[in-house]
């Protein structure tokens, strides 16, 4: 127990961490309002940025062997043939993936630039199994309980549009 709570602990940092250099990266703002995404809509939906770099959250939050078998564990690091390691996520605008109970266990990344593929999410994870998992859930799951409709749409931009248009349901 105490493993997982180390492991939600430090992609809740992570995510934190993210949400404030969004706030320093001009053009992930810019794109982000061309898609309608406002700051508070932004905040709601815990959307950050993973700045350009090999090594940001390897030096953040890799202090200690433990701590980069946790990013390891995660996959917000990847290890290189030579035993060395880098960050997954550079230069995207990253969506926080949250379990049924609210708690951030996996990221999505929306690329800036053509370089590499335009969405790459986390690895299957110890806390983060993708087929039992939808973006948004959380916020939906009242409307569950209430015997009310979701609305299943295809990717996170399109929870976040639906959502701040009003709609209340959306999960993809």
């Amino acid at each position: 127990a105490r493993r997982y709570y180390e492991l939600f602990s430090l992609m809740e940092s992570v995510d934190k961490d993210w949400q404030k250099e969004l706030r320093n990266h001009r053009v992930a703002t810019d794109y982000l309002k061309q898609r309608g995404i406002d700051g508070a809509t932004a905040r709601r939906f815990g959307i950050g940025f993973a700045p350009d770099g090999w090594s940001n959250v390897l030096d953040k939050f890799g202090t200690s062997k433990e701590a980069i078998d946790r990013l390891l564990a995660v996959g917000l690091i990847i290890r290189k043939d030579d035993g060395k390691h880098y960050d997954r996520f550079r230069d995207r605008i990253m969506f926080p993936i949250h379990d049924r109970r609210g708690r951030v266990i996996a990221f999505g990344g929306r690329a800036l630039s053509d370089d590499g593929p335009k969405y790459l999410n986390s690895p299957e994870s110890p806390s983060f199994v993708k087929k039992t998992v939808l973006y948004g859930f959380g916020r939906a799951r009242t409307r569950v309980r209430r015997g009310l409709p979701l609305m299943v749409v295809e990717g996170y931009m399109d929870v976040i549009a639906v959502t701040a248009s009003g709609v209340a349901g959306a999960v993809a």
